[in-house]
């Protein structure tokens, strides 16, 4: 054993042995960011290297806080890539934690199943990658640790893999490594299914859970961590993310931290505009969100989504222009935070203070209807109209291609609910806009 690995890792007080670990997951290096890409002057370069750079931050803090070792619960890779450079730049960042003595454990996810780099690139030699045909454990003797896991062997993994790991490991600190989507979790594929009571069963006293992109402390007894995405990477993967650092004292897990680690941050803004005269009011109440969100960020540079809602007077002068009034929310916010704070998309959602009177023609006539639409919860009857529709249409037309987009299942009643909004948006913005008013 190098001078400076594991000795240097162990903290002895008498009987009493520290141990300090890092679990991260859903690393998706090279994956690009959604999202800003289609904007003139957008930090295109900045966008691409992002998941770089957050895992060499993961690096950084493994040396800087000497842990025992990493986890890595999945998804290190990102789908079918055949660019090896990504595999050598993750090669050359596990060299440097073995130059710090610190091994490396992971697991396949779903993404790291369908890559061909995952294939073909022998692993470091301070990383151990556990089987994908049944549940491995590798242990540490000198920690009295083990560490239970299995990864996916194909990019769809349907059985509950976590029914054949083994019993606790007697007198050691049990880790089970496990890529899953648990019982469920809004915006993730069911992958290898399970419960907390089943993990429980196992006896183990840490389950470092990957899959999830949003950070959940599921169970703390025993300990059920998804640590999230190291680097949000399109709107719908907003806020801090990183990884989580876990202190061990005689087999017994006494703080789990979550470190932020990411350089490229997303944030969905509401604004309220309620009570606006007109659109200069709701900028400057937008200037005052986006600086709130600079502040958040922490030097970091941040794309923002608006969600500017609320009943005003305002409303129809922002739907009668809302081309010219989105491009001067973005003048705005590169006011705010020059080239640090971007605007990635702006929803308006507000609406008319007064009911507006349905003019007696065509438009006035949609209107009407699509009141009675509402009111009548004709919307659920609407849905079972396109049931049939959806199973004669190819599948992928109703699939969420895009991340940063909500799919279109037209057989969901709130979907259309929320369609319904907008179409009486666009149709309030022209009767209010018309030369002879509403």
């Amino acid at each position: 054993m190098r001078e400076g690995s594991y000795q240097s890792l162990l903290y002895a007080s008498l009987a009493v042995v520290i141990i300090r670990f890092l679990h991260a997951a859903d690393i998706h290096l090279d994956s690009p960011l959604r999202g800003l890409e289609r904007y003139e002057g957008a930090p295109v370069e900045e966008i691409r290297g992002a998941t770089r750079r957050a895992f060499e931050n993961l690096v950084d803090l493994a040396v800087s806080e000497r842990v025992a070792f990493l986890l890595l619960a999945g998804d290190l890779y990102d789908g079918d890539w055949k660019d090896y450079n990504t595999g050598l730049f993750f090669a050359a960042q596990m060299r440097r934690l073995d130059e710090a003595g610190i091994p490396v454990f992971l697991i396949a996810g779903n993404h790291d199943a369908a890559s061909q780099i995952t294939r073909s690139l022998r692993p470091p030699s301070n990383v151990t990658v556990l089987s994908t045909k049944k549940p491995e454990t590798a242990v540490i003797e000198e920690l009295e640790v083990a560490i239970h896991g299995q990864g996916f062997a194909s990019a769809a993994v349907s059985d509950d893999l976590s029914l054949a790991y083994p019993p606790a490991v007697p007198h050691f600190f049990n880790i089970g490594l496990l890529h899953t989507s648990l019982n469920g979790r809004p915006g993730h594929a069911p992958y290898a299914p399970c419960t907390v009571e089943g993990l429980r069963s196992r006896g183990y006293q840490y389950w470092a859970l990957g899959h999830v992109h949003q950070r959940e402390e599921v169970s703390r007894d025993p300990w059920v961590v998804f640590p999230g995405a190291l680097q949000g990477r399109h709107i719908r993967e907003t806020g801090p993310k990183g990884a989580t650092l876990v202190t061990v004292r005689e087999r017994e897990v006494i703080a789990v931290k979550h470190r932020d680690l990411d350089v490229f941050r997303w944030a969905l803004c509401p604004v309220d505009a309620t009570g606006a005269m007109d659109s200069g009011e709701i900028l400057d109440r937008i200037g005052k969100a986006l600086e709130r969100e600079m502040a958040a960020a922490e030097g970091r540079t941040v794309a923002v989504r608006l969600v500017v809602e609320g009943s005003c007077p305002a409303h129809g002068e922002l739907l009668a222009s809302p081309e010219r009034w989105i491009s001067e929310c973005r003048a705005l916010a590169f006011g705010v935070g020059g080239g640090s704070l971007w605007i990635e998309k702006v929803r308006l959602r507000t609406r008319q203070p007064d009911a507006v009177r349905p003019a007696e023609d065509a438009l006035g006539g949609l209107l009407r209807s699509i009141e009675d639409l509402r009111a009548g919860g004709g919307l659920a009857e609407l849905a079972e109209e396109f049931v049939e529709l959806r199973r004669k249409l190819p599948p992928e037309l109703f699939e969420n291609t895009f991340e940063d987009t909500e799919a279109l299942d037209p057989t969901d009643p709130e979907r259309l609910r929320s369609l319904l909004g907008e179409v009486e948006d666009l149709l309030l913005a022209r009767l209010l806009t018309s030369p002879e008013g509403p």
